[in-house]
């Protein structure tokens, strides 16, 4: 099995779990937004605080070139930990959230 076949279901399980946690306030709805075709995996809100619109990605991984693109994570957590502590290695992971110059000091892999 290449690794981004085992890859899509472990991404697809974080994004789950984060997916069943609704924000404290407001009418806020949480899903989850999979395109595995082009590999594109999105947990979005979509709602209103009192007057406010809420709406965008909590988080947004791609699949590019054989690794893991994290290109937004709005979590406390981080999902590149949880990534991490379900075995996927950190060479396999880009916080594409860091500019490419401060890649090399994150630990994780720079592209």
């Amino acid at each position: 099995m290449d690794k981004l076949a085992n890859y899509r279901p472990i991404i697809q399980s974080v994004l789950q779990q984060h997916a069943q946690s609704k924000p404290s306030h407001g009418e806020i709805e949480v899903y989850t937004a999979f395109d595995e075709q082009q590999d594109h995996y999105q947990v979005v809100h979509a709602g209103w605080s009192g007057t406010t619109r809420v709406f965008g990605p909590l988080i947004h991984i791609d699949l590019i070139n054989d690794k893991i693109w994290i290109q937004y994570d709005g979590t406390e957590v981080g999902v590149a930990n949880q990534l991490v502590d379900l075995g996927v290695p950190k060479t396999d992971i880009v916080l594409a959230y860091h500019a490419p110059i401060m890649r090399q000091y994150d630990g994780f892999a720079m592209a």
